[in-house]
């Protein structure tokens, strides 16, 4: 089994461990320390938060400000287009601005938003009907 984790810096550890609990995920407290936090979002995908401090220990160069260029586009998939409507809202409430209006090709639908530290995040509902099969 394969497994991703995003590496992830952020500004306020705390209120970013708030903001993907709102968006219904969970803190493995195994893998989260006052530097870095453990999200889950599956058995297969995890972010993990880190601080400033904690990230430039991973890394060489300085960190990019995600406000001002685009680095990734964090893709995540949905069970459904309205869980891609609930997810989005979610992470409004929670503080996330919107980044692109949300897009709809009928077979595919995706609502996109920054966090609160500039990533981007795109939440798409795919029809797997559209899927064609090989």
């Amino acid at each position: 089994m394969r497994m991703i984790f995003v590496n992830l810096p952020v500004r306020d550890l705390e209120r970013s461990k708030a903001f993907f609990t709102a968006l219904g995920f969970s803190i493995n407290p195994q893998f989260s320390n006052e530097t870095s936090a453990s999200i889950v979002v599956d058995e297969t995908i995890f972010f993990q938060l880190h601080t400033h401090a904690r990230f430039k220990d991973f890394i060489t160069g300085e960190i990019g400000d995600a406000f001002k260029a685009t680095q990734v586009l964090n893709a995540l998939s949905a069970a459904s287009r309205a869980e891609v409507e609930e997810i989005a809202a979610k992470a409004k409430a929670a503080g996330a601005t919107p980044w692109m209006p949300a897009q709809d090709h009928g077979f595919m639908y995706l609502e996109s938003f920054q966090d609160l530290d500039g990533h981007v995040w795109e939440v798409f509902w795919m029809d797997p009907a559209a899927v064609q099969k090989s």
